[in-house]
């Protein structure tokens, strides 16, 4: 599935249904850290990986980022997202929308999620 998809601004974010791709793990204070590949290429991270002391780069959300993440377990759309992380955190999020339209962004180009249903609504907005 290719990263900025040509019509990725015409399908409705609020349909897709985020999935992680990547691993992570949490504190005890619901901080998550996410573990991103250093090395994305196939072959030179078959090669290369096995020598590098730390195969994985850690990305550390906030209080509001680490529970959406948590929220992004392939069943939820990102309106149903939208409407749990805006119950809450209530004014801390405003505007909702358009914070999660930035977020999901940043993840979808650093290749951190996908959304398996993104050719399904592509096709329900041609018909």
């Amino acid at each position: 599935m290719g990263r900025i998809r040509k019509k990725i601004h015409e399908v409705n974010l609020l349909d897709l249904i985020p999935e992680r791709v990547i691993g992570h793990d949490h504190n005890e204070t619901g901080i998550v850290t996410l573990h991103a590949p250093r090395i994305k290429n196939k072959l030179l991270k078959r090669w290369l990986e096995p020598r590098l002391k730390r195969p994985f780069i850690k990305v550390k959300l906030d209080e509001i980022g680490s529970a959406v993440w948590l929220l992004c377990n392939g069943k939820r759309n990102i309106g149903e997202i939208a409407g749990l992380i805006s119950d809450r955190f209530g004014e801390k999020i405003e505007p909702c929308h358009d914070r999660l339209g930035v977020f999901f962004q940043q993840l979808d180009s650093a290749r951190f999620i996908h959304y398996p249903n993104y050719e399904e609504c592509l096709k329900r907005l041609e018909d």
